[in-house]
């Protein structure tokens, strides 16, 4: 605990190798931890209650989407964890320093967004464990608890989270009370070809499937613009790598498939109802298992807070270098949980909002994606020095953002108009390549003509 109180906080700058201890069981075990929650069996229950998918046809889905997704991930991160850098100051290379600054906004926002679900749904969940001890405020009430928890854990650091927290403590019980629902539901006869008649009619064919997968990559994009956060503290660029991809595809395919069988299960054996977006929890205590099950993964939820928490932090130092974490932390939180009373207050849970975010992150930042790996692994195909992300880094870059918003276009197009190819891989391919063709042109014209420079003299 004195560890929490005092932390050693580290801002922008290269992490140095003094404090490069994360081996790859570590990043398994944080990775894996971030990518299990309540959210993500929120998000699994919608590819039953929203897209109308079968069991199979969400199982399919949750591991294609989540491979997909999770080595895009690690590949995010590469040059952020070689360099020893933050995901937004890991940018500037490839937006400009200036350049930089979109991402980074749009990322403090989608954190305080996450912030403002992730207290929602363990106040919620609280509430359901707690049998609302306090009638209808119950869930409001522990909005503001689950915050404090959420900022203790930010303020104690990466380091000390995955070390003395998960490691020691909060993961093995997930795992545990993961193994216990996969069993209580093995043990239900469930026809996984069967739509519940009550959600049969939201399958579109192909349509259904491919925006499925959108919303199972959605979850591992949304941690991309966090990643290197974290995996700047890993030992090497390999152990990041194996690390983040085997224990997220893990996670997010455990916890999609479960969440797409307790709303399944509720449906149609329990006869909950399939609009409730709280149907999965329900179902959780009425397995056999009583709330152990969801007390556990409560306990791991603070982990998923705490890193929309600190990041958001971090996030803020590349905008303000001098701006200290701790401060942000508090602020981040604070409005974290008015947004949660907000929520709580107007009733709207995380059925529509929910699913609307999801899509919108994708739509924000699968394109950009798409452009950091073009340049990490076409473009430049080599390292980065670290005066690439400080002084020698240009002001802005032109070909990354004529990439960028074209892709993100795309993807708006298509969720738009509901056309039956899906969203990401188009939009991914679509800001890659533009990347690549235009960046040929950038340097071209550099080559052609010294006086035209994408950056600072």
């Amino acid at each position: 605990m004195v560890r929490l109180r005092r932390p050693a906080e580290w801002g922008v700058e290269p992490v140095p190798d003094s404090l490069r201890v994360l081996r790859t069981f570590d990043l398994f075990v944080l990775w894996s931890s971030l990518g299990a929650g309540l959210l993500v069996l929120a998000a699994g229950a919608l590819l039953v209650t929203a897209f109308g998918l079968s069991l199979w046809e969400a199982a399919i889905v949750s591991l294609g989407g989540s491979i997909v997704g999770s080595l895009l991930l690690a590949a995010a991160g590469h040059h952020g964890s070689r360099a020893g850098v933050p995901t937004m100051v890991s940018l500037r290379p490839i937006l400009g320093r200036a350049g930089s600054y979109a991402p980074t906004a749009l990322n403090i926002l989608q954190l305080l967004g996450w912030t403002a679900f992730e207290l929602l749904v363990m106040a919620q969940g609280t509430a359901i464990v707690t049998r609302n001890v306090l009638g209808p405020w119950t869930a409001a009430f522990f909005v503001p608890v689950w915050g404090a928890v959420t900022m203790a854990l930010a303020l104690g650091g990466p380091l000390a989270v995955v070390r003395n927290w998960l490691e020691r403590f909060a993961i093995w019980i997930v795992y545990g009370s993961t193994i216990a629902v996969a069993v209580a539901l093995g043990l239900h006869s469930l026809d996984p070809n069967l739509r519940p008649p009550a959600v049969a009619g939201a399958f579109a064919g192909t349509g259904s499937l491919l925006l499925g997968l959108d919303l199972v990559v959605a979850m591992p994009i949304s941690w991309w613009p966090l990643i290197s956060d974290y995996n700047r503290f890993a030992r090497t660029p390999k152990e990041a790598t194996a690390g983040t991809t085997f224990g997220y595809i893990a996670a997010n395919t455990s916890f999609y498939l479960l969440g797409a069988a307790l709303a399944f299960l509720g449906i149609t054996a329990f006869g909950l109802n399939p609009q409730d977006p709280y149907t999965f929890l329900a179902t959780l205590g009425l397995l056999g298992l009583g709330a152990l099950p969801l007390i556990a993964i409560l306990v791991d939820e603070t982990d998923n807070a705490f890193a929309d928490v600190y990041s958001a932090a971090v996030s803020v130092q590349n905008l303000s270098v001098r701006r200290r974490q701790a401060t942000t932390i508090v602020a981040a939180s604070l409005i974290g949980v008015v947004a949660a009373w907000y929520l709580v207050a107007s009733g709207q849970g995380i059925a529509g909002p929910y699913e609307a975010f999801l899509l919108l992150i994708g739509a924000l930042f699968v394109p950009l994606l798409g452009v950091v790996i073009a340049e990490t692994f076409v473009v430049r195909r080599g390292g980065y020095s670290r005066s690439d992300f400080f002084e020698a880094a240009p002001r802005w870059r032109w070909p990354a953002f004529a990439s960028w918003i074209p892709g993100t276009a795309l993807y708006f197009v298509i969720v738009w108009f509901g056309l039956p190819i899906g969203a990401t891989l188009p939009s991914f391919a679509l800001a890659a390549s533009l990347h690549v063709v235009l960046s040929r042109v950038e340097q071209g014209l550099v080559r052609s003509s010294p006086a035209i420079s994408g950056g600072d003299p």
